[in-house]
Order: C-alpha cells, then structure tokens, then sequence
C-alpha cells in the first residue's frame, strides 16, 4: 500500500502545478498582515468618537413677525378686485386686494355724513339745553334775591308790629289802671254823696271821669288786641312767603336739573354717536388690505371676483423674504437632559450635498455650525421636544439660499470618547456621557475666581 501511493506521488510530481504547490513553504507573510490588521483595529478603537444625537428639522425663525403669516379679513364682505398674484413679491403697505361691504347697516354710501348731522344735531341740542339751565340758575338767583329782601321787609313790620303790640299793651295796662282808679272814687263819691256830703254836681263829673276812663282802656284793649292780630298775620304772612318762594325755587331747580340732565344724557348720546363714527370711519379703511410686511405671497384662499368673505377668515399668505434664520429641531425625551444651551450642533441643508462623519466632526465636509439658542419647557404634540438652533458666528455663515421651511438633518455633538467604548454603549443601549457646554464651565470658573 505504501509503494502504491508512493509510485502515485511520484506520477504527480511530472506535473508543473503540481510541483510548484509542493515546493513552496509556508511564510511569514501572513502573520505579519494579521498582526499589522490586529494593531490598526486596535489603534482604531482607541480613535476619539464624538457621541451626539441625530434628528431631523426645518428651518424656520425664532422671531414671530419674521414667520409666514396669513392675512385676514377683519370684516365681513365680498371680493371686487385682487392686485396681486401667487409668488408675487410685495413691499409693506402695497395692496392686496379691495373688498366691498355686505352688510345692511353698513351699505349706506352716506353713512358717515348721516351719523355726522345726527351729532350736529345733538351737539346743538346740548348747547340748548345748556342755555336752559343757565336761564333756570338766573331765575333761581332772581327769586332768592327777591326771597330775601322780602323776608327782610317783613321782619322789618314783624319788629315794627312787635314794639306797637308792646306800646298797646302798656297803654292798655294803663288804661285799665285808670279805670280801677276811677271806679274806686266813684264808689267813694257815691258813699260821700249818701251821706250827704257830696254834691250832685261832684258825683255826676266823678261818673264822666269814670266813663272816660272806661272808654280809653277798652279803646286800648281794642287797640291791643288788632296789633296782636296784626302780628299773627304778619307772621303768617312771613311764613307764607317763604312756603311759596320755596315752591319757585324748587320748581326752577327742577327745571334746571332736568336741563342738566339732558344735557348729560345728550353728551353721552353725543359720544356714542362720536364712536360710532369713529368705528364707521375705520371700518371704511378695511375695504383696502395692504401687506404688513415685505415678502412674497404664498397662495391665496379665495379666488376670483365677487366671493364673499366672513371676519376673521385667510384671504392669502405671506412668506417674508428676509428673516433671521434658525433650524427647528425636535428631541426625544431620553435625550432632552443632554441638550443645554450654547450647546454645538451641525447641520446638513436639504440642497446642499455634504459628507458626514457622525463620529468624526472635524472630517465631515459640507456641514454648517449652529448653537443651541432656546429649548421649550413643554414637550410638544408630537411627543418630543422642540429645541431651536440659530448660526454660530464664530463658524461660517449658512447659505444665503435656504427657504424657509427647508429640511434639515442635525448632529448634536456630546462628548469625545473612544470607538470602542461607543461600540459597547451602543450594543448595550446605554445613554451618551452627560454633556455640559465649555461656555457654562469657563463662566462658572470666572464667577468663582471672582468670588
């Protein structure tokens, strides 16, 4: 068995290929490249790798006067003539197009001149009514005056009636003291002229004094007793007075507050007349919609001539053609810790061909700079949150070509770590290093010192 392979062996060796394979010897080639493969992977994997987080966005603008905005009708009405097209671009103030009113109480062409007269008119009622009241505060002066000095001409007579009432009730008391006086030396003539010692002639003049006395003190009495009744009726008189001064003037007064209150009511009705005028006037000016801002008209809502608009609805759009750009980018939850203000990131424009190296930032070519500039405190409808991103000004500038709403692809930098600790993060599904911006340490470095 032996001989026979051997003889066999010998049979091949005739062969070139054969003996080629044969002759050659094993090298030390190969474990030279494995080992120099071995030494590059190993060199590879210890390679910074710069961890970040990837997502995709649009660019857009943190300013709100420089986003789209739409144009609004502010009033009810119906289309008569559009000055502008789609794509058209348009400074601020040029018109948009006119609108006419649909509404009845606003079809009136003369209806400012109409709510103007009705405030004429009511102006010069209030000047009438002003008069009134002055003309009732003239009349109330004149009868207060009058009040006055007829009061003070009855207490004049009230006095004067007083001191003649006193006098008349002296003068009574006296007349009445006579007439006791003369009646006791009547009787005393009597007894006198009983006893016989007293003529008839000296009783009969005793009875004239008697009787004289006895008309002076009831003349007196009489006397007295009309001044007294004077002196009530002028008391009563004064009272009069004043009931019926009372009755004018507060009948004036009423007159006169009734004009001020007419006056007041007017001026109110005045002033509503005034602001619906105002409002009139205004609302004439919102036939004519006019551009808040330069920019170029996306597309329009309504089309054509004679379609009816209602408040508030979009007539058209404007897309402004200068504004501040910054991308609009959103983060899952999980890696929201991760992202801090001043915070780098790259960003890759839709139109603008770029080479990525996710791992390697300083290799990637075509790739723009950015820095985190605001992130919302609410997670959005989306579920993530919403983190804007504006141009770095230490980098170079984003191209003056992108639109706005354009794609964006962005790379949130984190930490430098070796490939083969990432390698391992990922295939374990650990978290990126926590990331805090050098801008954040190098200020509280400065806080400290100065402290």
């Amino acid at each position: 068995m032996f001989l026979e392979s051997k003889t066999h062996i010998a049979k091949l060796m005739e062969f070139n290929s054969f003996e080629r394979i044969v002759a050659q010897r094993p090298s030390k080639k190969l474990a030279k490249i494995f080992i120099i493969s071995f030494v590059v992977f190993v060199i590879i994997m210890l390679l910074p790798w710069t961890q970040n987080i990837q997502s995709e966005g649009s660019v857009s603008t943190i300013s709100p006067n420089q986003r789209p905005q739409q144009i609004n009708s502010i009033i009810a009405g119906r289309i008569e003539k559009w000055y502008i097209q789609d794509g058209q671009v348009v400074q601020k103030g040029d018109t948009l197009l006119q609108i006419s009113e649909v509404k009845e109480e606003y079809l009136d062409p003369s209806l400012l001149t109409r709510v103007s007269e009705q405030i004429k008119a009511k102006s010069e009622a209030i000047e009438f009514y002003d008069q009134k009241a002055n003309t009732a505060s003239l009349q109330q002066s004149a009868l207060n005056s009058a009040l006055r000095f007829k009061l003070e001409q009855l207490q004049n007579k009230l006095q004067q009636y007083t001191l003649q009432v006193q006098s008349d009730s002296i003068s009574f008391v006296a007349a009445t003291n006579q007439l006791k006086i003369s009646t006791e030396q009547l009787e005393r003539r009597k007894q006198l002229f009983a006893a016989d010692l007293n003529s008839v002639t000296e009783l009969e003049a005793r009875q004239q004094s008697y009787q004289d006395a006895l008309a002076k003190k009831i003349s007196a009495e009489n006397k007295y007793y009309n001044g007294k009744n004077e002196l009530l009726n002028i008391k009563l008189e004064l009272l009069g007075t004043q009931q019926d001064y009372t009755e004018k003037i507060s009948k004036i007064e009423g007159d006169k507050f009734t004009a001020l209150s007419q006056v007041s009511s007017t001026e109110g009705e005045v002033a509503k007349l005034n602001n619906q005028f105002s409002n009139y006037q205004k609302r004439q000016g919102f036939y004519i919609i006019t551009a808040p801002q330069a920019g170029q008209v996306l597309r329009s809502s309504k089309a054509g001539i004679g379609e009816t608009v209602k408040e508030g609805e979009v007539l058209i759009q404007i897309v402004p053609k200068i504004f501040e750009p910054a991308v609009e980018i959103y983060v899952s939850p999980l890696n929201m810790p991760l992202i801090n203000k001043g915070q780098r990131v790259q960003l890759q424009f839709d139109g603008f061909p770029a080479i990525i190296f996710s791992g390697w930032p300083q290799a990637s070519y075509g790739i723009f700079s950015g820095r985190v500039a605001a992130i919302d405190q609410s997670i959005h409808s989306n579920g993530k949150f919403r983190v804007w991103v504006k141009p770095d000004p230490k980098e170079r500038p984003w191209p003056k070509e992108i639109k706005f709403g354009a794609g964006t692809k962005s790379i949130a930098l984190l930490s430098d770590v070796p490939l083969i600790y990432e390698l391992w993060r990922q295939l374990n599904g650990f978290p990126p290093e926590f990331y805090k911006p050098q801008t954040d340490s190098k200020k509280d470095e400065s806080t400290k010192d100065k402290k």
